[in-house]
């Protein structure tokens, strides 16, 4: 045994198996149909592990779902029909597997096991895959072939948890109830994540798991900064655990931000150290006030949405928890295969964000960029239309708030300087409308309005 290399080795051992459960499932469903109900949302045809029993199976839910009995007879017969009597042993072998089990009743558990070694199956052969792209890249840079496997591994997570169950109406009734009896009870409370923004609060009432919101504007208007001050009130006010993907500035930029954001200082002096009267003094009880706060900066060049996932799942498992992740932004981010047409790369990476906030039940925020369209009309207030490159991120997204300062077209005309506008221009669960705030360019941060 000294002398076999590891790979002979493996290549030796018999795949993750369960014959017996196999054996037990498929005679428990031959004594007794009503056993589907129990096996039939666990396994499919391609977990049993032996082909006679994959063809067995097939046959058995066939008949089940043409509401025709799947008995030792019935299931022959349509073996006999198609040619494969003989290839899974005939009527001796389907007598045998049910003789082998005295009673249904535990089958569910067996099922489980089958699913159980599939999975194990499905992980070797990804993991096969996964060094052969390794050790034959085809053209294919190293990051994209951890984008594969990244991507094979979250499918095989994915079938892992297919059985959750589901829920029945009465429950969800329940549920809708115990909710609206817990809002009753705390009138002030939000449903969701707070912005921060108390006008924007009211409109929206929390951005709440699951949610997409999308955050667009022409360059200039603050996006960044808006995305970047929810994010800071998230994990700096209410210690929530916040992610911020950046693919447009690195961490220490956004770090640097955070601290002028935050402790009100002037970013540009910021950046040349020279800073004036207390401002040292804010800096540091700013320095000393944000360490130990739950939020994490991933600038390492992250660009898909399988990526994204990865770098979350990694954050939660850290911190337990995760309920806000931040992506800036949209336009940098690829998809892969989606070949040269952008619209549909586009379409298939707001879809998969929108994936990515239901399956880590926490709202996803992504800022993107408006189309050229806006700087050719009279009004330059941005419409849902002016959304960059694809109708997908409207339709997938929950929320779009739309920025726009009219000081940045109008300068010295602007009747309201120092002020910036968010058009919710799509709310999926509430109210549209716009939503005013005060913007402080020399600390990038919007602020309440003073009433």
């Amino acid at each position: 045994m000294n002398n076999i290399s590891l790979e002979t080795s493996a290549l030796l051992r018999l795949p993750p198996q369960s014959v017996e459960s196999e054996i037990v499932v498929l005679g428990a469903l031959l004594l007794d149909n009503n056993v589907f109900e129990h096996v039939g949302d666990i396994v499919s045809e391609g977990d049993f592990y032996r082909s006679e029993h994959r063809t067995i199976f097939s046959v058995i839910k066939s008949l089940i779902e043409q509401d025709k009995p799947a008995d030792l007879i019935t299931v022959f017969d349509s073996l006999q029909n198609n040619g494969g009597a003989d290839a899974v042993g005939g009527l001796a072998y389907l007598n045998s597997l049910a003789q082998f089990v005295p009673s249904a009743h535990n089958a569910k558990n067996y099922a489980e096991h089958i699913r159980e070694s599939s999975i194990k199956r499905k992980m070797i052969a990804a993991s096969d895959q996964i060094a052969s792209s390794a050790y034959e890249p085809k053209g294919r840079t190293t990051a994209e072939i951890l984008d594969e496997a990244e991507q094979a591994v979250l499918c095989i997570e994915q079938l892992r948890n297919h059985d959750r169950e589901i829920l029945t109406l009465d429950q969800h009734l329940d549920d809708s109830m115990a909710r609206l009896e817990y809002r009753a009870e705390h009138p002030n409370q939000l449903n969701g994540i707070s912005s921060g923004y108390v006008d924007m609060d009211k409109k929206i009432n929390g951005f709440k798991p699951g949610d997409l919101i999308v955050i667009a504007g022409r360059p200039s208007m603050g996006k960044t900064s808006l995305a970047m001050n929810i994010a800071e009130h998230s994990a700096i006010k209410e210690s929530k655990a916040v992610l911020i993907v950046s693919l447009e500035m690195p961490a220490s930029q956004l770090t640097d931000r955070i601290l002028g954001s935050v402790g009100r200082v002037d970013q540009s002096r910021l950046q040349t150290g020279q800073l004036e009267g207390d401002e040292w003094s804010r800096i540091t009880d700013t320095y000393e006030s944000l360490r130990g706060k739950p939020l994490e900066i991933e600038d390492s060049g992250v660009n898909t949405v399988a990526g994204i996932r990865a770098v979350a799942r990694r954050a939660l498992r850290r911190n337990k928890t995760l309920s806000l992740i931040v992506v800036d932004y949209l336009q940098l981010m690829v998809a892969a295969g989606a070949g040269e047409n952008r619209n549909s790369e586009i379409e298939q990476i707001s879809r998969g964000l929108k994936k990515l906030a239901m399956d880590m039940q926490c709202p996803v925020i992504v800022v993107a960029q408006l189309n050229r369209g806006v700087e050719s009309r009279n009004d330059k207030r941005p419409m849902m239309s002016d959304l960059r490159d694809s109708g997908a991120i409207e339709q997938d997204a929950d929320i779009v708030m739309l920025l726009y300062r009219d000081e940045y077209y109008t300068k010295d005309l602007c009747r309201e300087p120092g002020v910036a506008e968010i058009n919710i221009s799509k709310h999926r669960n509430g109210p549209t409308g716009v939503v005013k705030l005060a913007w402080l360019p020399s600390f990038t941060r919007f602020d309440n309005l003073a009433y």
